[in-house]
This record gives C-alpha cells, sequence and structure tokens, in this order.
C-alpha cells in the first residue's frame, strides 16, 4: 500500500511541481515574450527598468510617480504591500496631509500610494498638474511637455478595463530625449 503512495506522490510532485510550471514558462515566452521576462525597458542595450514597476525620480525636471508604499527604499520589489491603512487611519490621513502640503486640487494618485506600492504608471490629470514644474525646469514649451504626456497615454486594456494612465519611466525617458 505504501509503494502506490509513494508513487503518486512522486508522479505528482514531478507533473505538478516541474512538468506544468516548466510548461507555462515556456508556453508564456512564445506567446508573449516581452511581458514573461519582466517587460523591461532597454536603452541603448542596457536595461533601464522595468514597465511594471515604478521608479525613483527626484528633482523638479523627472514626471514624479505616485508615492511608494514599500519599506524605507522606494518602489523596492522585495518588499511589496498594501499599506493596510483603512480610510479612517489616522496614520493614513497623516500621510496624505504631509504629502499635499497645503496644495489644493491634487489629482488623488499624487497623494496616495496603489495597493502594491509599485504602481510605475499615474493619472492623465496628474501628469498634467506636474507639466508647468517639469516644462519650467527643463525650459521646454509647456505645450510640449503636454505634447509628450499625450503620445505617452496608454488606453485602457482590451479597451474596457481601467483608466487612461501614463507609465512615469518611459514619460521620463521620452523627456530625456527631448532637447
Amino acid at each position: 500500500m505504501l509503494r502506490p503512495l509513494l508513487s503518486l506522490l512522486l508522479g505528482a510532485t514531478l507533473l505538478l511541481g516541474f512538468v506544468v510550471p516548466l510548461g507555462v514558462t515556456a508556453l508564456a515566452g512564445l506567446i508573449l515574450p516581452e511581458q514573461a521576462v519582466g517587460s523591461l525597458i532597454r536603452r541603448e542595450g542596457q536595461v533601464v527598468g522595468s514597465a511594471l514597476i515604478g521608479q525613483n525620480f527626484e528633482g523638479d525636471r523627472w514626471f514624479q510617480g505616485r508615492p511608494s508604499a514599500t519599506s524605507a527604499a522606494p518602489y523596492d520589489a522585495s518588499s511589496s504591500a498594501a499599506s493596510q491603512l483603512g480610510p479612517t487611519s489616522a496614520p493614513l490621513l497623516e500621510a496624505i496631509t504631509t504629502r499635499l502640503a497645503g496644495a489644493r486640487d491634487v489629482p488623488a494618485d499624487a497623494v496616495t500610494a496603489s495597493g502594491s506600492g509599485l504602481d510605475p504608471h499615474i493619472s492623465i490629470e496628474n501628469a498634467r498638474a506636474q507639466a508647468p514644474r517639469v516644462a519650467a525646469a527643463r525650459g521646454l514649451p509647456e505645450t510640449r511637455v503636454t505634447a509628450l504626456i499625450a503620445a505617452q497615454t496608454e488606453s485602457r486594456e482590451f479597451g474596457l478595463l481601467g483608466e487612461p494612465r501614463v507609465n512615469v519611466l518611459r514619460l521620463n525617458l521620452t523627456l530625456e530625449s527631448v532637447r
């Protein structure tokens, strides 16, 4: 009775632990090769980031992503997690108040972190709100910067899921190539 049980355990382990995961990975590599390796963004042959994980940009010359809810290091993928602070949480209210710094009419995604704390996208409204600051810091016409935002706007998934958004890394890379 022990031999059939061990044979079944070994067979299930091989099938479900090795064959199926390797098969799904190989199939993903064939059907969606870019996504299967992490949606890496390359510039001049070098990986500069992923389209799926936000990066920390500092300074007025750059568009800023959503606040990161990860550990002390912003956008640390090894510590991805939501803050677990509810809408009535005093620490959440304090964090949002600090991020607002007296500003009014700020898009919600400019002061709230995403569920994972790693979101690489911002709303179009958030990007447009940052356009005057970025344009002034770079000495560019604001219309040129808003045109870059429009060019980098991603539509809804499958035409109906989510909201139109802007990938901050891609926008900043495009901005860097403008002279």
